[in-house]
């Protein structure tokens, strides 16, 4: 069996009396998407800080090809190779596009910015951001300042800052939320090809997307994973028809 990229293993935290993860284990295999479903309050949100480096688990361990990288933070982490994006935008609005995945590529590079027009004339970092803008197709929006963009187009720039990073793995935090039907197809169609380049742990609230494209879909409920499977497995379990989806999914 082909070992896993990302490794989740026996994690758990506790914020009082609320235990927002209870040994949650789960990984993410080469060429996968692996989607972390569950209604609101599930402790999705804790686990992707606990996955990304910016919450601090009470107990088990994050590994990240074939890497501890429990006791790194968030930059730690994605300078080891996991690309995040956000569920809210944490671009800067009022930088270009260009500009934007830059700063991902100088974050990939572990050198400290000192003056932004300097970086902007280094050519190592500009053709790295060059190419993961058409990548995800935003080459010929590289100038634009990125508040002018569009919803979809801002989701677009986010995985391109993640590109940047050169990840092992993404770890994507509802990129559907916010776009309409025609955003939605299309960003669906590009995960699919990502998948490529490296595996997806992806939350997500869009049932539809989530069905097109996981290779396998764990359902998280008060803090623990319920079930792991295929889309059809998930569909037919009946604990996760009861917790989650409804009857009405089969």
């Amino acid at each position: 069996m082909t070992e896993p990229v990302l490794t989740i293993e026996g994690v758990s935290k506790r914020f009082g009396a609320v235990e927002a993860a209870r040994g949650v284990t789960l990984d993410l295999r080469p060429g996968e998407i692996h989607a972390l479903i569950g209604p609101n309050g599930a402790g999705k949100s804790t686990l992707i800080g606990l996955t990304a480096g910016t919450i601090a688990p009470d107990a088990g361990r994050v590994a990240l090809a074939g890497r501890d990288v429990t006791a790194l933070d968030a930059v730690g982490r994605a300078r080891s190779g996991l690309g995040r994006t956000f569920q809210i935008s944490s671009l800067a609005m009022e930088h270009s596009v260009l500009q934007n995945a830059v700063l991902g590529a100088l974050g990939r590079s572990g050198r400290v910015m000192r003056l932004f027009g300097n970086v902007m004339r280094d050519r190592d970092l500009t053709e790295r951001a060059a190419a993961a803008l058409e990548r995800v197709g935003l080459a010929d929006q590289a100038r634009r300042r990125v508040a002018d963009l569009s919803h979809g187009q801002r989701r677009q720039l986010e995985v391109a800052v993640a590109l940047t990073l050169e990840p092992k793995a993404f770890l994507m935090d509802e990129p559907m939320a916010g776009l309409g039907a025609e955003g939605t197809a299309s960003l669906t169609a590009f995960l699919d090809t990502l998948r490529g380049e490296a595996p997806i742990l992806l939350v997500e609230h869009d049932m539809d997307a989530v069905f097109a494209l996981a290779d396998r879909i764990s359902v998280l409920v008060y803090g623990q994973v319920i079930a792991t499977g295929t889309a059809d497995d998930i569909r037919r379990d009946p604990a996760v028809r009861e917790a989650y989806l409804g009857e009405d999914a089969a």
